[in-house]
């Protein structure tokens, strides 16, 4: 992935003294958005209800409706200037819900919801998101929810799940696609540049200081494998899904085990992604296991897409099934540097003056990291109120975060990948696992069956979907 620097307060610069809000994207999202565009990366958060009883698609409707009146509301659109940020725009999202025309059995759930994740969804050119229905021959319905993550991330998508819920609208200000001139824009756009001057000067002068730095630190280091997705590759052209589970354990089982193991819940989530990456060959070449844990910094009224910092914990899998002490002191340092880092965001001002080639390479190079990390991210306690998507509450509900038309070439030469997303709702702990080894079997079925072997060492039980 694209190493994004900490953003814990706003840019300065980014007021233009106009009485309308400024609608350009921050600088953190204007960076995800363009280095992944650059390497042809998307990705997307995927919601995914279960409703064993009657469901209410009035109810349904109701929130497919108000979610248009949100941060899901809008869509990007590009300056004319190659070197300017992006700005976002009104864009209420898709008109309709999409109804499966026949049923499906129980069992195709999984890969139905494979299914939807991989339907187009743009924060571009829209739909930004889209909801699909499925009625199961067991009487149950699934209700899909897929987010491109350039509009929101997963913390911000809960608020936003939760105000469309509750009947909660906001008017965020933002102007109608095309509504400027292309002179209008190149005015403006070019304006708000030659303002930003100072601030991009700051960030050339912080760039040579960390090449300086980078340039020091990796003197006789092999530098990073340039990717290359040549034609004559026998993966260039194959694109897959990666396979991604949904577990499910009852959330006073887990509370208990993580009691019991000496730890917490958050950290008991953590020693199953350590786990699990220990099993899918994710160790470093010291024996540990890296884990990337996102932590918010979204504020009231934050209208940025991604408002993430990331901290970088070392835990040694060894043991972490029988005591959760190590693992706990691990993520608490982590946490600390984390807040005590001097912030690297002044970076972020390059992003429009960044190459489309350069991009892509700083893209692949985050992506291929040598630590092989586990992307381990707990949305936590996320309220009652997420389950009622039509105002009764779903049987099982879970989130997860996936790629769009990912070619295995890419996914080979970044050594693989895995991400874990946790959340308690519904009465359970969901845990959503998406992994790719390669040379593994790269299947649902290997996945799940991994993951059972995993959480019996834990001493635990769960549904695996």
């Amino acid at each position: 992935m694209l190493r994004i620097p900490r953003t814990r307060t706003a840019e300065r610069g980014d007021s233009n003294g106009d009485a309308q809000p400024d609608n350009r994207l921050a600088l953190v999202d204007q960076a995800l958005f363009a280095g992944h565009r650059a390497a042809d990366q998307k990705v997307v958060i995927q919601c995914v209800w279960v409703y064993e009883h009657a469901i209410d698609f009035d109810g349904v409707k109701r929130f497919h409706h108000n979610l248009g009146y949100g941060l899901l509301g809008r869509r990007i659109e590009r300056s004319p200037l190659p070197f300017t940020r992006h700005r976002w725009v009104l864009d209420r999202g898709p008109s309709n819900m999409e109804f499966a025309e026949s049923t499906r059995p129980r069992h195709e759930l999984s890969d139905w919801a494979d299914e939807c994740s991989q339907l187009p969804v743009d924060s571009e050119s829209g739909p930004g998101w889209r909801i699909n229905v499925l009625p199961l021959s067991d009487g149950s319905t699934a209700v899909s929810l897929v987010v491109s993550h350039y509009l929101i991330d997963g913390l911000g998508l809960a608020l936003v799940l939760a105000d469309a819920i509750m009947g909660k609208t906001h008017d965020l200000g933002y102007p109608p696609p095309r509504s400027r001139t292309r002179f209008r824009a190149v005015v403006e756009d070019a304006r708000q540049t030659a303002r930003d001057i100072p601030e991009i000067g700051r960030a050339i002068v912080q760039a040579g200081r960390m090449a300086r730095e980078s340039r020091h630190a990796t003197v006789g280091k092999p530098g990073p494998q340039v990717f290359s997705d040549h034609a004559g590759s026998p993966w260039s052209r194959e694109i897959v899904v990666v396979p991604l589970i949904s577990i499910y354990v009852d959330l006073q089982d887990w509370d208990a085990r993580a009691q019991a193991l000496g730890g917490t819940t958050n950290t008991l989530i953590a020693a199953v992604a350590a786990k699990l990456g220990e099993r899918m060959g994710r160790r470093a070449d010291d024996g540990t296991v890296t884990l990337q844990l996102p932590m918010s910094d979204r504020t009231e009224e934050d209208t940025r897409a991604i408002a993430l910092s990331y901290a970088r914990v070392s835990v040694d899998p060894t043991g972490v099934q029988e005591d959760l002490k190590d693992i706990r002191v691990a993520i608490k340092e982590g946490l600390r540097t984390l807040r005590e880092a001097p912030s690297d965001s002044q970076i972020l001002w390059l992003t429009p003056l960044t190459p489309k080639r350069l991009m892509k390479r700083m893209v692949y190079t985050g992506f291929a990291d040598p630590g092989r990390p586990v992307l381990c991210s707990n949305l936590g306690d996320l309220g009652a109120i997420l389950g009622h998507l039509d105002g009764t509450e779903a049987e099982y509900a879970a989130a997860r975060v996936t790629g769009q038309h990912v070619p295995r070439s890419w996914l080979e030469a970044i050594g693989g990948q895995m991400t874990v997303l946790s959340g308690r709702l519904s009465g359970k702990v969901f845990i959503t696992v998406a992994a790719y080894h390669p040379g593994a079997d790269n299947t649902k079925p290997a996945l799940r069956e991994l993951a059972a072997r995993v959480l019996a060492e834990f001493g635990l039980t769960g549904e695996i979907d």
